[in-house]
């Protein structure tokens, strides 16, 4: 066996080994795109769950605030939607609805004293407070697992392995700008 085949069979083990590489990396990031979704996903039924006994609690005390109530659990049913597709852009938009009516309910139960001294409607409001901030916690570690995951396969020589084994580009979760600033308490009760 010459010198020259066998640098050349030890250069075309490396250049297969590299091509391993970049492909089993690329299959761990998308991965973790999956895992930092399932998360959000978790959090997401969790609060589903909690909003119609929220919603209950609320109806014996908010009994002229149907209209309020109406629109939390339609946002929830378009969340769950949203989730179920996996659909990112519809999800974002439902979860603004969602924060926004939740924003108004929490914001009229300041008229309601009796609701406001109900233990499971602090009981409940405690933990789909507790639920956003998870969600958000959530959120912003699924954004970074797309990003790098985004950025991965655009990059060369990982596009070569990505374009070429079909990985794709994941869609982040954003909220509109509405969500992302303060919420204002008098725009909620004139809206």
């Amino acid at each position: 066996m010459s010198i020259t085949l066998f640098i050349i069979l030890a250069l075309l083990v490396l250049l297969i080994g590299y091509l391993v590489i970049i492909y089993n990396n690329l299959v761990a990031i998308k991965h973790r795109v999956a895992k930092s979704w399932a998360n959000i996903d978790v959090l997401l039924k969790q609060r589903h769950d909690e909003l119609p006994k929220l919603v209950a609690t609320c109806k014996r005390y908010m009994g002229y605030e149907q209209d309020t109530l109406e629109k939390v659990i339609s946002a929830r049913n378009s969340v769950a939607s949203a989730s179920e597709n996996q659909d990112m852009n519809a999800l974002g938009s439902a979860e603004t609805q969602l924060r926004n009516g939740l924003g108004k309910l929490f914001a009229l139960a300041e008229n309601y004293p009796e609701l406001k001294a109900n233990d499971s409607f602090q009981h409940l409001q405690g933990r789909i407070s507790d639920l956003e901030n998870a969600i958000a916690d959530r959120r912003e570690l699924y954004n970074d697992a797309v990003n790098i995951n985004n950025t991965r396969i655009e990059q060369f020589p990982d596009v070569l392995i990505a374009s070429r084994f079909n990985f794709k580009a994941c869609d982040l979760l954003e909220f509109s700008e509405a969500q992302l600033s303060d919420v204002s308490v008098n725009t909620l009760f004139n809206s």
